[in-house]
């Protein structure tokens, strides 16, 4: 469980294409076995600390003779950003993947100073 100390909780949130592979031959479309994509992500405003990032996907264009393998994650979540991974494999076809985040935590205080 995350405690949040702040009386400023900040909720930001996007939508990232991850990738669109079937134009032009990617390795997602085109490939089996493991394959990943990664996608840095930066947050409209810094947080104070490590905000909790949840990450759903919002559009999937996959084939529909293969079977279908996914998994979506937040990785390397910072106060400023964080790493969207998505990965499939086997014999999983993907044409593209659009994923929908929303990151929520505590916002740095302008009138809490810090005094040394």
């Amino acid at each position: 469980m995350k405690t949040l100390r702040s009386t400023l909780i900040g909720i930001d949130q996007g939508s990232a294409l991850l990738f669109s592979d079937f134009e032009d031959g990617g390795k997602m479309w085109t490939g089996t076995g493991p394959r990943e994509v990664r996608k840095q992500v930066r947050f409209s405003q810094t947080f104070r600390a490590p905000p909790v990032v949840q990450v759903h996907i919002s559009m999937w264009d996959m084939d529909q003779a293969t079977n279908l393998r996914a998994e979506l994650g937040a990785e390397e979540i910072t106060v400023e950003g964080f790493v969207l991974v998505f990965s499939t494999w086997g014999d999983t076809r993907v044409a593209r993947i659009r994923a929908n985040w929303t990151a929520t935590g505590e916002l740095i205080d302008p009138d809490n100073w810090q005094v040394d």
